[in-house]
Protein backbone atom coordinates (compact mmCIF):
# COMPACT_ATOMS: atom_id res chain seq x y z
CA UNK A 1 0.00 0.00 0.00
CA UNK A 2 1.29 3.45 -0.98
CA UNK A 3 0.49 6.91 0.39
CA UNK A 4 1.10 10.37 -1.05
CA UNK A 5 2.37 12.57 1.78
CA UNK A 6 5.30 14.32 0.12
CA UNK A 7 5.88 15.12 -3.59
CA UNK A 8 9.04 13.02 -3.41
CA UNK A 9 7.04 9.90 -2.54
CA UNK A 10 6.90 9.31 -6.29
CA UNK A 11 10.09 8.76 -8.26
CA UNK A 12 10.68 10.81 -11.42
CA UNK A 13 9.56 7.84 -13.52
CA UNK A 14 6.41 7.37 -11.42
CA UNK A 15 5.72 11.10 -11.64
CA UNK A 16 6.02 10.98 -15.43
CA UNK A 17 3.71 7.96 -15.61
CA UNK A 18 1.16 9.68 -13.39
CA UNK A 19 1.23 12.90 -15.45
CA UNK A 20 0.89 10.83 -18.62
CA UNK A 21 -2.19 9.16 -17.10
CA UNK A 22 -3.64 12.57 -16.19
CA UNK A 23 -3.13 13.66 -19.81
CA UNK A 24 -4.95 10.54 -21.08
CA UNK A 25 -7.82 11.17 -18.67
CA UNK A 26 -8.08 14.77 -19.88
CA UNK A 27 -8.19 13.65 -23.50
CA UNK A 28 -10.67 10.78 -22.97
CA UNK A 29 -12.56 11.17 -19.66
CA UNK A 30 -15.37 8.81 -20.64
CA UNK A 31 -12.94 5.88 -20.72
CA UNK A 32 -12.35 6.35 -16.97
CA UNK A 33 -15.90 7.09 -15.82
CA UNK A 34 -16.46 3.71 -14.12
CA UNK A 35 -13.00 2.50 -13.09
CA UNK A 36 -13.69 3.25 -9.40
CA UNK A 37 -17.24 1.94 -9.20
CA UNK A 38 -17.95 0.84 -5.63
CA UNK A 39 -14.98 2.78 -4.16
CA UNK A 40 -15.26 5.61 -1.62
CA UNK A 41 -12.99 8.54 -0.83
CA UNK A 42 -13.15 10.23 2.59
CA UNK A 43 -12.29 13.93 2.37
CA UNK A 44 -11.16 14.92 5.87
CA UNK A 45 -10.67 18.70 5.75
CA UNK A 46 -9.76 20.24 9.09
CA UNK A 47 -9.44 23.75 7.62
CA UNK A 48 -11.35 25.69 4.92
CA UNK A 49 -10.92 24.72 1.29
CA UNK A 50 -12.90 25.18 -1.89
CA UNK A 51 -10.81 24.06 -4.87
CA UNK A 52 -8.91 21.19 -3.26
CA UNK A 53 -11.86 19.56 -1.51
CA UNK A 54 -14.25 19.93 -4.44
CA UNK A 55 -11.52 18.82 -6.84
CA UNK A 56 -10.96 15.57 -4.91
CA UNK A 57 -14.68 14.96 -4.69
CA UNK A 58 -15.21 15.73 -8.37
CA UNK A 59 -12.29 13.46 -9.24
CA UNK A 60 -13.73 10.49 -7.37
CA UNK A 61 -17.23 11.05 -8.75
CA UNK A 62 -15.78 11.29 -12.28
CA UNK A 63 -14.16 7.88 -11.74
CA UNK A 64 -17.52 6.39 -10.74
CA UNK A 65 -16.80 6.35 -7.00
CA UNK A 66 -18.51 7.92 -4.00
CA UNK A 67 -17.59 10.60 -1.45
CA UNK A 68 -17.92 10.87 2.33
CA UNK A 69 -16.20 13.19 4.79
CA UNK A 70 -16.34 16.58 6.49
CA UNK A 71 -15.40 20.17 5.62
CA UNK A 72 -14.23 21.58 8.93
CA UNK A 73 -12.72 20.37 12.19
CA UNK A 74 -15.77 21.64 14.06
CA UNK A 75 -17.87 19.18 12.05
CA UNK A 76 -15.79 16.19 13.15
CA UNK A 77 -14.96 14.37 16.36
CA UNK A 78 -11.79 16.47 16.52
CA UNK A 79 -14.01 19.00 18.27
CA UNK A 80 -14.43 16.37 21.00
CA UNK A 81 -10.71 15.73 21.24
CA UNK A 82 -10.33 12.73 18.92
CA UNK A 83 -6.81 12.34 17.58
CA UNK A 84 -5.85 12.18 13.92
CA UNK A 85 -4.58 8.64 14.52
CA UNK A 86 -7.96 7.46 15.83
CA UNK A 87 -9.87 9.31 13.12
CA UNK A 88 -7.82 7.60 10.42
CA UNK A 89 -8.41 4.21 12.05
CA UNK A 90 -12.17 4.82 12.16
CA UNK A 91 -12.46 6.21 8.64
CA UNK A 92 -10.49 3.24 7.32
CA UNK A 93 -13.55 1.15 8.18
CA UNK A 94 -15.80 3.26 5.94
CA UNK A 95 -13.73 4.27 2.91
CA UNK A 96 -11.11 3.00 0.47
CA UNK A 97 -8.87 6.09 0.40
CA UNK A 98 -8.45 9.29 2.44
CA UNK A 99 -7.64 12.85 1.36
CA UNK A 100 -6.67 14.95 4.39
CA UNK A 101 -6.18 18.73 4.75
CA UNK A 102 -4.87 19.81 8.15
CA UNK A 103 -3.42 23.03 9.60
CA UNK A 104 -0.72 21.13 11.51
CA UNK A 105 2.38 20.03 9.64
CA UNK A 106 2.79 16.27 9.71
CA UNK A 107 -0.83 15.40 10.50
CA UNK A 108 -1.41 13.47 7.23
CA UNK A 109 1.81 11.56 7.86
CA UNK A 110 0.52 10.54 11.28
CA UNK A 111 -2.77 9.50 9.69
CA UNK A 112 -0.92 7.31 7.18
CA UNK A 113 0.89 5.52 10.01
CA UNK A 114 -2.41 4.35 11.53
CA UNK A 115 -4.63 4.04 8.45
CA UNK A 116 -5.29 0.73 6.76
CA UNK A 117 -6.11 2.52 3.47
CA UNK A 118 -4.06 4.94 1.34
CA UNK A 119 -3.79 8.54 2.59
CA UNK A 120 -3.30 11.58 0.37
CA UNK A 121 -1.91 14.74 1.90
CA UNK A 122 -4.22 17.52 0.68
CA UNK A 123 -2.10 20.18 2.40
CA UNK A 124 -0.60 20.32 5.88
CA UNK A 125 0.12 23.72 7.40
CA UNK A 126 2.89 25.53 5.55
CA UNK A 127 4.63 22.26 4.74
CA UNK A 128 3.51 20.26 1.70
CA UNK A 129 0.76 20.09 -0.90
CA UNK A 130 1.82 17.23 -3.18
CA UNK A 131 -1.24 17.02 -5.42
CA UNK A 132 -1.00 20.76 -6.12
CA UNK A 133 2.63 20.17 -7.04
CA UNK A 134 1.60 17.49 -9.55
CA UNK A 135 -0.98 19.91 -10.97
CA UNK A 136 1.71 22.58 -11.32
CA UNK A 137 4.05 20.12 -13.03
CA UNK A 138 1.30 19.02 -15.41
CA UNK A 139 0.47 22.64 -16.29
CA UNK A 140 4.11 23.65 -16.83
CA UNK A 141 4.75 20.56 -18.96
CA UNK A 142 1.68 21.29 -21.09
CA UNK A 143 2.63 24.92 -21.66
CA UNK A 144 6.42 24.68 -21.94
CA UNK A 145 6.77 21.11 -23.23
CA UNK A 146 9.33 20.07 -20.60
CA UNK A 147 10.21 20.29 -16.90
CA UNK A 148 13.94 20.95 -17.18
CA UNK A 149 15.97 23.99 -18.28
CA UNK A 150 13.35 26.36 -16.89
CA UNK A 151 13.84 29.69 -15.13
CA UNK A 152 10.94 30.03 -12.70
CA UNK A 153 10.10 32.90 -10.40
CA UNK A 154 8.14 32.47 -7.17
CA UNK A 155 6.57 35.70 -5.97
CA UNK A 156 4.79 36.70 -2.76
CA UNK A 157 4.52 34.65 0.42
CA UNK A 158 7.46 32.26 0.16
CA UNK A 159 7.73 31.70 3.92
CA UNK A 160 4.36 30.10 4.57
CA UNK A 161 3.47 28.98 1.04
CA UNK A 162 3.30 25.18 1.09
CA UNK A 163 2.68 25.08 -2.67
CA UNK A 164 5.99 26.88 -3.23
CA UNK A 165 7.93 24.55 -0.93
CA UNK A 166 6.44 21.46 -2.59
CA UNK A 167 7.06 22.65 -6.15
CA UNK A 168 10.66 23.65 -5.46
CA UNK A 169 11.26 20.20 -3.91
CA UNK A 170 10.10 18.61 -7.15
CA UNK A 171 11.66 20.94 -9.71
CA UNK A 172 15.18 20.57 -8.30
CA UNK A 173 15.08 16.96 -9.47
CA UNK A 174 15.00 18.12 -13.11
CA UNK A 175 18.20 19.35 -14.78
CA UNK A 176 19.28 22.95 -15.13
CA UNK A 177 16.30 24.65 -13.50
CA UNK A 178 16.92 28.14 -12.09
CA UNK A 179 14.93 29.75 -9.30
CA UNK A 180 14.13 33.38 -8.50
CA UNK A 181 12.52 34.00 -5.11
CA UNK A 182 10.75 37.37 -5.14
CA UNK A 183 9.56 38.51 -1.74
CA UNK A 184 9.95 41.03 1.08
CA UNK A 185 12.43 40.08 3.79
CA UNK A 186 9.62 39.09 6.16
CA UNK A 187 8.29 36.47 3.72
CA UNK A 188 11.54 35.08 2.32
CA UNK A 189 11.82 31.42 1.39
CA UNK A 190 12.76 29.45 4.54
CA UNK A 191 16.42 28.74 5.22
CA UNK A 192 15.72 25.00 5.27
CA UNK A 193 14.53 25.17 1.65
CA UNK A 194 17.85 26.72 0.69
CA UNK A 195 20.00 24.39 2.79
CA UNK A 196 18.10 21.10 2.46
CA UNK A 197 16.64 21.39 -1.05
CA UNK A 198 18.51 23.78 -3.32
CA UNK A 199 22.13 23.42 -2.19
CA UNK A 200 22.28 19.59 -2.28
CA UNK A 201 21.28 19.76 -5.95
CA UNK A 202 23.62 22.70 -6.65
CA UNK A 203 20.59 24.55 -7.98
CA UNK A 204 21.03 28.09 -9.22
CA UNK A 205 18.86 30.46 -7.18
CA UNK A 206 18.46 34.15 -6.47
CA UNK A 207 16.64 35.95 -3.65
CA UNK A 208 15.37 39.30 -4.95
CA UNK A 209 12.77 41.91 -4.07
CA UNK A 210 11.80 43.49 -7.41
CA UNK A 211 9.13 41.78 -9.50
CA UNK A 212 9.53 44.29 -12.35
CA UNK A 213 13.28 43.73 -12.70
CA UNK A 214 12.92 39.95 -12.57
CA UNK A 215 9.99 39.42 -14.96
CA UNK A 216 12.01 39.66 -18.24
CA UNK A 217 14.28 36.81 -17.07
CA UNK A 218 11.55 34.26 -16.37
CA UNK A 219 10.13 31.34 -18.35
CA UNK A 220 7.40 30.76 -15.72
CA UNK A 221 5.98 33.01 -12.97
CA UNK A 222 4.35 31.45 -9.91
CA UNK A 223 2.35 34.02 -7.93
CA UNK A 224 1.09 33.42 -4.40
CA UNK A 225 -1.17 35.29 -2.01
CA UNK A 226 -0.07 36.58 1.37
CA UNK A 227 -1.90 34.15 3.65
CA UNK A 228 -3.77 35.95 6.41
CA UNK A 229 -4.45 32.69 8.27
CA UNK A 230 -0.70 32.09 8.80
CA UNK A 231 -0.08 35.43 10.56
CA UNK A 232 -0.21 36.00 14.30
CA UNK A 233 -0.54 39.76 13.85
CA UNK A 234 -3.20 41.32 11.61
CA UNK A 235 -1.18 44.54 11.45
CA UNK A 236 1.76 42.60 10.01
CA UNK A 237 -0.56 40.97 7.45
CA UNK A 238 -2.07 44.31 6.40
CA UNK A 239 1.40 45.80 5.99
CA UNK A 240 2.57 43.05 3.65
CA UNK A 241 -0.53 41.87 1.79
CA UNK A 242 -0.26 44.30 -1.14
CA UNK A 243 3.52 44.11 -1.57
CA UNK A 244 3.29 42.51 -5.03
CA UNK A 245 0.43 43.00 -7.46
CA UNK A 246 0.74 41.68 -11.02
CA UNK A 247 -1.23 43.75 -13.53
CA UNK A 248 -1.29 44.03 -17.32
CA UNK A 249 1.30 46.81 -17.32
CA UNK A 250 3.83 44.74 -15.39
CA UNK A 251 3.04 41.62 -17.40
CA UNK A 252 4.08 43.50 -20.54
CA UNK A 253 7.65 43.31 -19.18
CA UNK A 254 7.60 39.51 -19.42
CA UNK A 255 8.27 37.15 -22.30
CA UNK A 256 5.28 36.61 -24.62
CA UNK A 257 5.20 32.87 -23.77
CA UNK A 258 5.71 33.14 -19.97
CA UNK A 259 2.75 31.43 -18.24
CA UNK A 260 1.48 32.88 -14.97
CA UNK A 261 0.56 30.23 -12.40
CA UNK A 262 -1.22 30.68 -9.08
CA UNK A 263 -2.53 27.93 -6.75
CA UNK A 264 -5.55 30.11 -5.85
CA UNK A 265 -7.44 31.57 -4.11
CA UNK A 266 -6.20 34.98 -5.10
CA UNK A 267 -7.02 38.18 -3.26
CA UNK A 268 -5.62 41.08 -5.24
CA UNK A 269 -2.08 39.91 -6.10
CA UNK A 270 -3.15 39.30 -9.73
CA UNK A 271 -5.36 42.01 -11.22
CA UNK A 272 -8.38 40.84 -13.17
CA UNK A 273 -7.02 42.63 -16.26
CA UNK A 274 -4.49 39.77 -16.49
CA UNK A 275 -7.20 37.10 -16.77
CA UNK A 276 -7.75 37.60 -20.51
CA UNK A 277 -4.05 37.44 -21.34
CA UNK A 278 -3.09 34.16 -23.02
CA UNK A 279 -0.32 33.78 -20.43
CA UNK A 280 -2.81 33.51 -17.54
CA UNK A 281 -2.66 29.80 -16.69
CA UNK A 282 -4.21 29.65 -13.22
CA UNK A 283 -7.64 28.50 -14.36
CA UNK A 284 -5.95 25.84 -16.51
CA UNK A 285 -4.35 24.66 -13.25
CA UNK A 286 -7.80 24.33 -11.67
CA UNK A 287 -9.04 22.19 -14.56
CA UNK A 288 -5.90 20.06 -14.48
CA UNK A 289 -6.50 19.53 -10.76
CA UNK A 290 -9.36 17.15 -11.37
CA UNK A 291 -7.41 15.05 -13.87
CA UNK A 292 -4.32 14.84 -11.66
CA UNK A 293 -6.35 13.81 -8.63
CA UNK A 294 -8.21 11.21 -10.70
CA UNK A 295 -4.80 9.81 -11.67
CA UNK A 296 -3.54 9.85 -8.06
CA UNK A 297 -6.66 8.05 -6.81
CA UNK A 298 -6.30 5.42 -9.52
CA UNK A 299 -2.60 4.97 -8.76
CA UNK A 300 -3.01 4.55 -4.99
CA UNK A 301 -6.03 2.25 -5.38
CA UNK A 302 -3.99 0.20 -7.89
CA UNK A 303 -6.65 0.56 -10.57
CA UNK A 304 -5.61 -0.61 -14.03
CA UNK A 305 -5.66 2.02 -16.77
CA UNK A 306 -8.34 0.83 -19.24
CA UNK A 307 -6.46 2.37 -22.18
CA UNK A 308 -3.05 0.80 -21.50
CA UNK A 309 -3.97 -2.24 -19.42
CA UNK A 310 -1.32 -1.25 -16.86
CA UNK A 311 -1.13 0.23 -13.37
CA UNK A 312 0.76 3.47 -12.71
CA UNK A 313 2.71 2.37 -9.62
Amino acid sequence: MRHLIDPLDFTLEETKNLLDLADRIKQNPDAYSHVADGKRIATLFYEPSTRTRLSFESAMLSLGGQVIGFAGAEMSSASKGETVADTSRVVSCYADIIAMRHPKEGAPLVASMYSSIPVINAGDGGHNHPTQTLIDLMTIRQLKGHLDNITIGFCGDLKFGRTVHSLVNSLVRYKNNRFYFISPDELKVPAYTIEDTLKPYNSEYYEVSSLEETLPKLDVLYMTRVQKERFFSEDEYLRLKDTYILNREKLNLAKPDMPVLHPLPRVDEISTDVDDDNRAAYFKQVQNGKYVRMAVIMALLEITDPLTGQKVL
